[in-house]
């Protein structure tokens, strides 16, 4: 099989997969040996998909518009997502860039 992204050639692997850095376990994989992208047979995905949902992780990646209040703007975090990491109102989380396109928010 040919990578779809790169063209590469993939190789059969068990590999870890990740979500939001939280380990799922390890799945049978075609591993591209040019780009790294792993691809995973129906079944393999839906065993992975039941197990982020068993982890509480299915579904927390969500848009949000910024708004903005007074001189400064903001962004609402879904509850869903406040709740998996422990975001209360109130609690001071510290945030800073992490590159040209992305926010880094500490608890």
């Amino acid at each position: 099989m040919k990578c779809i992204l790169c063209d590469g050639n993939t190789k059969k692997q068990t590999v870890e997969h990740k979500e939001f850095g939280i380990s799922l376990g390890k799945f049978n994989a075609k591993i591209c040996q040019k780009c790294g992208e792993a691809y995973y047979n129906s079944k393999t995905a839906q065993k992975i998909q039941n197990r982020s949902k068993e982890l509480g992780l299915f579904g927390l990646s969500k848009k949000t518009n910024v708004a903005k209040v007074g001189n400064s703007y903001a962004i609402r975090i879904p509850k869903q997502l406040a709740d998996f990491i422990g975001l209360k109102k109130g609690k001071e989380v510290s945030i800073s860039p992490k590159g040209k396109n992305s926010l880094f928010i500490e608890i």
